[in-house]
């Protein structure tokens, strides 16, 4: 969430943002609701100075005059107690709408209203070539029945899988070894909560706009993450943090769950577009310093990058558009690997900056150099989630007999093996 004095302050801006971002609050009546709740909260200290000031003269008055006074303190309680309970339902009103309020984007990012204005900076790798008629990945597995989909979607509902012996291996595989990855960066590993609250999931920005695509646990109070990074953000809620301990790097390990509304049609073959993944997630808490953030924006997008070169994967970097960053993003870059099967990208991690939006949302605060207590940036990138990596990397290395090449940087964890 912004701050509310610089809503005030540079409310063309903040116009203007949910504009581009289409969100769903009206600047104009969340000025109004502020206004009020100040305007409350300034006649309700007014009686309670009003109220000190009868309790002082109570001991200097006579009889009468203190039956009087009883009198104005009674008249003035029931005063105070309708201006609290109007503070409250205006407050509430309030709350409501600065959760819905987007973050300024980057000057840089493209504006348009959803992924078709995204603009393509990077393209990495070649296109893999074949001497014979590539298949895909649901192909692949089955021929070797490295995976049960039928089966998997009479246990669990459309878009489930079970993943079996070499491909399960090759999972466990990729997930080591960018956990390695990470490790070598002064990251710290970390398996997270899937089970989370909603203060969570509101602290992280995932809802209020999220709910609908996040499964709830009705009898527990409790949801089901979509990513590590919800647990992430609240791990450190309503904590002061130490500046001299800053950036702290988290490799979040979790299993992450999306009922992926809206999205019939697109990519649902086989491990694409699933509802339960595996993912290592890259998450910077650093200080409030744009060029901090900024730097730690290009790092995250480097160790991504690291990983899929490493794997000999073709990919491209998009600058992704206003209407496809997220209300809570400042700066957003996709990375879309190549399927030869779709014969285009598709993504397979996203690289986000939020500044203190989410800080301020989960009460993430730090104490600078000079002391001053001030709300934290945030930043999460994707290292690798699975399946739909493991996908492009069966695509991309399958051989003529249908066999799969293994990534020479995963053979160490598959014991050397070089062909499944």
């Amino acid at each position: 969430m912004l701050d509310k004095r610089f809503i005030r302050e540079h409310s063309d801006a903040v116009r203007e943002a949910v504009r581009q971002k289409k969100a769903d609050v009206d600047v104009d009546e969340l000025l109004s609701l502020d206004e009020r709740v100040r305007k409350l909260q300034h006649e309700s200290e007014d009686i309670q100075a009003t109220k000190k000031s009868l309790s002082r003269g109570f001991a200097k008055a006579d009889d009468a005059g203190r039956a009087e006074l009883r009198a104005q303190s009674v008249e003035l309680d029931k005063q105070y107690n309708a201006l609290r309970e109007a503070l409250n339902v205006t407050n509430a009103k309030l709350t409501e709408l600065m959760l819905l309020v987007p973050n300024i984007p980057w000057s840089g990012a493209p504006v348009g209203p959803d992924e078709s204005a995204n603009v393509v900076i990077k393209r990495w790798g070649e296109k893999p070539e074949f001497d014979f008629d590539p298949v895909d990945h649901v192909e692949l597995a089955e021929t070797h029945g490295w995976a049960e989909f039928v089966r998997a979607r009479n246990v669990a509902g459309e878009r489930a899988y079970a993943l079996k012996g070499d491909l399960l291996m090759l999972e466990r595989a990729v997930h080591s070894y960018a956990l390695d990855q990470l490790i070598s960066k002064d990251f710290t590993p970390i398996s997270v909560p899937v089970i989370v609250r909603e203060a969570a999931l509101i602290g992280s920005g995932m809802f209020p706009k999220g709910r609908e695509e996040t499964y709830e646990l009705p009898a527990d109070s409790a949801f089901l993450a979509g990513t590590s990074e919800v647990a992430l953000v609240g791990l450190h809620s309503g904590e002061i943090l130490d500046g001299k301990s800053l950036p702290l790097r988290y490799a979040g390990v979790s299993t992450c769950f999306r009922r992926e509304i809206g999205s019939a049609g697109r990519d649902v073959r086989g491990l694409l577009r699933v509802h339960q993944f595996e993912k290592v997630e890259q998450f910077v808490i650093c200080e409030a310093v744009e060029a901090e953030s900024a730097r730690w924006h290009a790092a995250l997008l480097e160790s991504a990058e690291q990983i899929l070169q490493c794997l000999g994967l073709y990919y491209e970097i998009v600058e992704c558009s206003t209407g496809d960053m997220g209300l809570g993003k400042f700066r957003m870059n996709d990375i879309n690997t190549w399927f030869p099967s779709l014969d285009t990208f598709r993504e397979t991690h996203s690289c986000s900056t939020l500044h203190e939006w989410q800080a301020r949302r989960a009460d993430l605060r730090y104490r600078d150099s000079n002391g001053k207590i001030r709300f934290a940036h945030t930043l999460n990138n994707t290292a690798v989630a699975t399946p739909r990596l493991l996908a492009a990397i069966m695509e991309n290395y399958q051989t003529r007999d249908r066999e799969v090449l293994v990534p020479a940087v995963l053979r160490p964890y598959l014991g050397g093996r070089e062909v499944l």
